[in-house]
């Protein structure tokens, strides 16, 4: 078995290019505090920049889950008894490695999920924020006493669940990887976390950069693909799993969780509304449509706003300013600073991106800018789509209802206010949504009727650490980033004491 290894790793060899950043060396699976080999073998890794070749990484099969499941379960009882404040110490010391190597991490994820090195520079502070941020909240995770009378004492604690299993998308790798393991390892939970297939060096680099941090155990790094998910998902012995990722995915994993009712927490997919009213600011309406698309990392986000909505009044000048704005979008080589979009992760995605581009296209929309692979002779190696608007859209349209999960914009023209609003709440997802108007009434009429679990009103796209965010109908369970993440791994317990 380690001759084929070897030969594989002699065939699959980062190109001289991919060679020429600091890759990871340790690309096994991490549990029971230390470096495991596969017994899933190993499968390639690529830059979606270039399509070059980042050499092997560890793929865990359903025998792999079960050996770092009976590692995380022994670990358990003793983390879950670790003072809560000295929970809190070595979640502030991960965030100050974070901090110390974000370009080193930054750069990994440029090179292997295609966003700007910029862009995931951010990633890893916000990363470093939220274990500075749940560690602070270690001592929220409060009881309640009930008076029951003389003699009497009643209260309630919260308690972990035990082994946590959680699964993270493409489009930050580092980020979700780092920070959504934060949560439960505050609330006394071990972790398993499963990386993206796509994009899995950076989680490598994570966990040896904070390697000896936590007792072995306790947070565990699985890279893998499908076997790797649902076996984590199906494991008896992990009664909380969590995803970051499509729909369809969420509905696979809740499926596996319900044949031994497990908890769950599901961040999933969204086709997220930008209204604008007639008496929006124009210049904030067009910053802010422009800005809630996420091109940056070529609208590979589940908040992105793809459908805006604009009242015919001023649907022309708001337009002509987005498709303005839009110039400063220029798919460009990820690790290079100037880079103001990145690339696609894989060649099946572009093609996904490119084939709704053909849908729209045949389904009588407009193309008004973009919808095409770039033809800079510099980025012919990689995974590329041009930022697209179509306008002339109706809410029937599949481009308007479906999914695309890339750089593809679509402009509706409204009038009456609730045949718009009908339009809106039609698709099956509600995760965020946008609005723009001058007058506060029509802001909060607005917000109360949009089926979304985060709304913007006069700005899109940032989070705000302590705000829950999360999503209605098919856009999720649960509530992340805030006080509700931290409690949702925990189960209450009450206690009757007669004295």
């Amino acid at each position: 078995m380690d001759q084929q290894l070897q030969q594989r790793n002699n065939q699959s060899a980062p190109t001289p290019a991919a060679a020429s950043f600091p890759l990871p060396q340790k690309r096994d699976l991490y549990y029971a505090g230390a470096w495991q080999k596969p017994q899933g073998g190993y499968l390639d890794t690529i830059n979606p920049g270039t399509g070059e070749l980042l050499g092997l990484c560890a793929e865990a099969n359903t025998a792999d889950i079960e050996a770092a499941v009976a590692a995380a379960r022994k670990a358990f009882v003793p983390w879950s008894r670790t003072k809560p404040a000295d929970r809190a110490v070595m979640l502030r010391k991960v965030a100050a490695i974070l901090r110390a190597n974000a370009t080193e991490l930054a750069m990994l994820d440029a090179i292997n999920c295609g966003n700007p090195i910029a862009e995931m520079t951010r990633d890893v502070l916000n990363a470093a924020a939220q274990f500075d941020f749940f560690a602070g909240l270690v001592t929220e995770l409060k009881g309640d006493t009930l008076p029951m009378g003389d003699g009497v004492v009643n209260l309630s604690v919260r308690e972990p669940f035990g082994v946590v299993g959680r699964i993270v998308a493409y489009n930050h790798p580092l980020m979700f990887t780092a920070a959504k393991s934060a949560a439960p390892l505050a609330a006394g939970n071990t972790v398993i976390m499963k990386p993206p297939y796509q994009a899995p060096l950076s989680a490598y680099r994570f966990i040896e950069l904070i390697d000896g941090i936590f007792p072995p155990g306790v947070l565990s790094i699985m890279t893998g693909g499908i076997e790797c998910g649902q076996a984590l998902a199906a494991h008896p012995d992990v009664p909380y799993v969590s995803l970051i990722g499509s729909v369809p995915t969420g509905r696979a994993v809740a499926r596996s969780a319900a044949e031994r009712l497990k908890h769950v927490s599901l961040e999933l997919g969204g086709k997220n509304p930008c209204i604008v009213y007639a008496d929006a600011d124009i210049e904030r309406a067009i910053a802010g449509a422009v800005a809630g698309m996420n091109f940056t990392w070529c609208g590979q986000s589940c908040g992105s706003t793809s459908r805006l909505f604009l009242h015919e009044s001023i649907h022309d000048e708001v337009l002509a300013g987005v498709l303005k704005r839009i110039d400063h979008y220029k798919p460009g080589i990820p690790t290079e600073r100037a880079t103001t979009m990145g690339a696609i992760v894989s060649r099946a995605q572009q093609q996904k991106i490119l084939g709704y581009i053909d849908i729209g296209l045949k389904e009588g929309a407009t193309l008004a800018y973009g919808g095409k692979v770039p033809s800079d002779p510099a980025l012919q190696g990689g995974f590329y789509v041009e930022p697209t608007v179509f306008t002339g859209v109706s809410q029937d349209m599949r481009i308007a209802n479906e999914e695309i999960f890339g750089p593809v914009l679509s402009v509706i023209k409204w009038a009456d206010e609730e045949a718009m609003l009908e339009q809106v709440n039609r698709v099956e997802y509600g995760l965020t949504a946008a609005i723009f108007t001058k007058d506060l009434a029509k802001a909060h009429r607005t917000a109360s009727r949009v089926q979304s679990g985060f709304i913007w009103i006069n700005s899109a796209g940032p989070h705000f650490l302590g705000a829950g965010y999360g999503g209605y109908k098919q856009s999720g369970i649960g509530r992340e980033e805030s006080i509700e993440e931290l409690l949702s791994f925990t189960q209450s317990k009450n206690i009757n004491i007669t004295l």
